[in-house]
């Protein structure tokens, strides 16, 4: 189903800026994206009356927020992604018992992401469905109608579709965490940077440049614990943003009201048994 690929790779593409210090893409300014994404913009900061990362080089900064990171027992990521041509908002917290929630835009349309129980469930607009239907060659007609069985209605994502589209690894921190170290060379050949702040945070930031033309900025928080809390991109093919905070604070994910559910699996079998008798 088109509309599983597009939620995979939305969020894989921002699993991916964590674990690799590679920036979920976007074409607008930073300032410009989900609510989470518009903090003030980079400042030198002079709160921390002393430097807590004196004597490290440029790439043991950039270590110290992964390794930061992967203690983390939840995170919320939020910002924009462009694939294949299309600019993705998004927006989504996930904690390490399998919780998530979150929600995305693509196309002019909206949809609501959560996970409970291990169970996922998907909502999007009449725009969202209409646009990522017709993407899978449905006619208008056909993309009006379902939309219209959609309509205010959670759709129940069945395990093994989880499972063989990869939408298992969305909500599941510990796969994120496990794909950190993957390749530590993204974050080796780093310089310093100014000193800045996100969301009124003192963060540290460190850069690296690219022979292509793509220029990476990372920052991590100089207060509290060194987590990450932003990568920056520009120039290359995926130029973007993305903001992390809400670490460690719990992601409330509730299974919604069984009459606003709409079963995929059960779907299939009606229609497995409508084309049986046909």
């Amino acid at each position: 189903m088109a509309a599983n690929r597009k939620l995979l790779i939305s969020a894989m593409v921002c699993a991916t800026a964590i674990a690799g210090l590679t920036a979920c893409s976007k074409t607008n300014d930073p300032a410009e994206g989900s609510g989470a994404t518009k903090e003030p913009a980079a400042a030198t900061s002079s709160k921390a009356p002393a430097d807590p990362f004196e004597g490290l080089t440029a790439d043991q900064i950039a270590e110290k927020g992964i390794d930061t990171a992967k203690s983390a027992t939840s995170v919320r990521m939020a910002g924009k992604i462009k694939t294949d041509g299309e600019l993705t908002d998004l927006d989504f917290a996930v904690d390490n018992k399998g919780a998530c929630t979150g929600k995305m835009g693509v196309e002019g349309g909206t949809a609501e992401l959560l996970q409970a129980a291990n169970v996922m469930y998907m909502k999007g607009n009449d725009a969202f469905w209409t646009a990522i239907i017709k993407e899978d060659g449905a006619s208008d007609e056909e993309a009006a109608g379902a939309a219209e069985l959609f309509k205010g209605r959670w759709m129940k994502m069945p395990a093994e579709v989880k499972s063989e589209d990869g939408m298992d690894e969305i909500c599941d921190l510990e796969a994120m965490i496990e794909s950190m170290d993957e390749d530590k060379s993204d974050r080796k050949g780093m310089t310093k940077g100014p000193d800045a702040e996100v969301n009124g945070q003192p963060a540290a930031t460190v850069v690296k440049k690219d022979p292509g033309g793509e220029t990476t900025t990372v920052y991590v928080a100089k207060e509290g614990k060194p987590y990450l809390l932003k990568i920056h991109v520009v120039g290359g093919d995926e130029p973007g943003t993305m903001v992390f905070s809400d670490y460690d604070k719990p992601v409330n994910a509730v299974a919604p009201p069984a009459d606003e559910v709409l079963d995929m699996e059960k779907l299939g079998e009606a229609g497995d048994s409508g084309a049986g008798a046909a």
